[in-house]
């Protein structure tokens, strides 16, 4: 891992194309609201995708209050197809004030999903 950085920081990478922002949180929460251009790979499956990042230059991870994230930016540089650089988002997201971008969630009715799972109500977007 090569460290963290802040909002500023990251509001900076936001705009290089060659930067991969990684929200590491679970996809209902990351539905309900993400920095916009960020993806989705919950820290669970990291470990099973990390190969996703193997070329990649500039990689940054996100989290609620920028502690998992810091585990998440070390799994991704301890993989040896990793040789870019990754930071953690320090502040986490619960701290963001910038642009939040929204999904639609899939279907539901009578509080149970198109998946099949049941719906426990809303979560907090961070």
């Amino acid at each position: 891992m090569d460290g963290e950085i802040g909002t500023e920081e990251l509001r900076e990478r936001l705009d290089d194309e060659e930067t991969r922002v990684v929200d590491i949180r679970p996809p209902r929460a990351y539905r309900q609201g993400h920095v916009p251009g960020s993806e989705n790979v919950p820290l669970g499956q990291l470990v099973q995708d990390v190969e996703r990042f193997a070329g990649d230059e500039d990689v940054v991870t996100l989290c609620p209050h920028g502690k998992s994230s810091v585990k998440a930016a070390r799994l991704i540089a301890a993989y040896e197809g990793f040789e870019g650089e990754v930071v953690s988002y320090e502040p986490g997201l619960s701290e963001w004030d910038g642009p939040i971008e929204a999904g639609a969630d899939e279907a539901e009715e009578d509080g149970v999903r198109a998946d099949g799972a049941v719906d426990e109500g809303p979560e907090s977007p961070f």
